[in-house]
Formats: structure tokens, C-alpha cells, sequence
């Protein structure tokens, strides 16, 4: 898990090898976080996994949460056929990449429609993730980048298997981890401040994407 400061650096708040994502493991995460005193998060970003959302909610409800917008579009290429992925692909960035509010939230009806009589698993798939996936919307456009997707993370593990590519076996997850933080606290890998961070201190808006369709 990653946090990021008032001044928009990022900081590695924990990593764990919890042998699952049932919402008991990632109770277990959440509450060690707020043994050390971590106070209630301004806004969450999530990869979708139903054990880490239903731990969220019981701990931070009400805390506005951002669906990772590139897991959810691997979700809807899993749900189609390859000849489809291009065409759905184009779609989904359309409307993901849109510059307000009001254009994500026609492009997403588009979709909706269009889909639902194309494919219509691939529309299930995107309604599922419901307002979640555009609360990005709610803040200012220069957050975007970094609030939209959990890729802080990915870019995370990506240099760390660079840094052990050598390293064929590690002993255990408990090296892995110590492994981890050795190659932070040495600064050998850095975490830079998020796009956007001079924004950080504007509230969400209460007006979510409307999801008529």
C-alpha cells in the first residue's frame, strides 16, 4: 500500500504477504495502518478486489474511492473476444480520457449502449464498477493522471523485479519484503510526487458522473 503526503510525495506505508485478498486479510492490513496511526484517508485508489473494498467500508466508509481504470479495462477485454479488443479498447480511452466530466459521462452512455447490444458482457462488466470508476471526475482535471489508476503500485513491483532479476529464488516472502524496503531506505528505488499535487488540498465535488444510460 501506498500513501501520499500533503505535498504530494508518495510513500510506502506497507507490504505484506498475506496468502490471499479475503476481506479478513486485507482487514488485518487496513487495521495495523490504523494501529500506526494512520489517520482516515482523504480518497482512496483500489485495483477492484471485493475483499479490499468490503474492508475499506468497514473501517473508512464514506471515504470517496477511485476503481483503478486499467484494471477494469483488462476486466472488459476479458470478456470479449480478441476481435473486439481494439474496437472496445478505442471506446473505453475515449471515454476515460474525455477532459470534463460532461464528456466522460456522454461517452459513457455511448458505451453503455452501444455495447449492450454489441457485446453485452462487456457493458455488464463496465456497470458493475458503477460511479467508482469516474470519481477521478470529482477532482481538479491536474490529479487525473495520478488518481485514475493503482500504476504507482505496478511501477513499483515492475523495479522491483528489475532490482532481483538475478536473483532467481528468494527464501521467503518475509526476505522479499525485507528485500523491499532495504532497496527504498537505500534509494535505490524512488517514489516521486504525484502529478497534480499542488491541487491535493481541493475536496472531492458532490456531483458524481451521472450513470443513466
Amino acid at each position: 500500500m501506498i500513501g501520499v503526503r500533503a505535498d504530494g510525495q508518495k510513500i510506502l506505508l506497507s507490504i505484506k504477504s498475506m496468502g490471499g485478498e479475503s476481506t479478513a486479510a486485507w482487514r488485518a492490513v487496513l487495521d495495523d495502518l490504523v494501529r500506526r496511526d494512520l489517520r482516515r484517508p482523504e480518497f482512496l485508489i483500489v485495483d477492484g478486489a471485493v475483499g479490499l473494498e468490503a474492508a475499506i467500508a468497514a473501517i473508512w466508509d464514506g471515504v470517496p474511492v477511485q476503481r483503478c481504470t486499467v484494471h477494469k479495462h483488462r476486466n472488459l477485454l476479458a470478456h470479449a473476444p480478441e476481435r473486439l479488443h481494439e474496437e472496445i479498447t478505442a471506446d473505453y480511452n475515449g471515454m476515460i480520457y474525455a477532459t470534463t466530466p460532461e464528456q466522460i459521462a456522454t461517452r459513457r452512455r455511448a458505451f453503455i449502449r452501444k455495447w449492450r447490444l454489441k457485446h453485452r458482457a462487456v457493458a455488464d462488466s463496465l456497470e458493475e464498477a458503477g460511479e467508482r470508476l469516474f470519481t477521478f471526475a470529482r477532482l481538479p482535471p491536474s490529479q487525473w493522471k495520478s488518481v485514475r489508476t493503482t500504476n504507482a503500485i505496478e511501477r513499483l513491483h515492475e523495479e522491483f523485479k528489475r532490482r532481483i532479476k538475478t536473483q532467481t529464488v528468494l527464501p521467503s516472502a518475509d526476505t522479499a519484503a525485507m528485500l523491499f524496503w532495504a532497496l527504498l531506505a537505500s534509494g535505490q528505488i524512488n517514489l516521486r510526487k504525484v502529478d497534480g499535487w499542488r491541487t491535493l488540498d481541493t475536496k472531492p465535488a458532490d456531483h458524481p458522473i451521472d450513470l443513466v444510460a
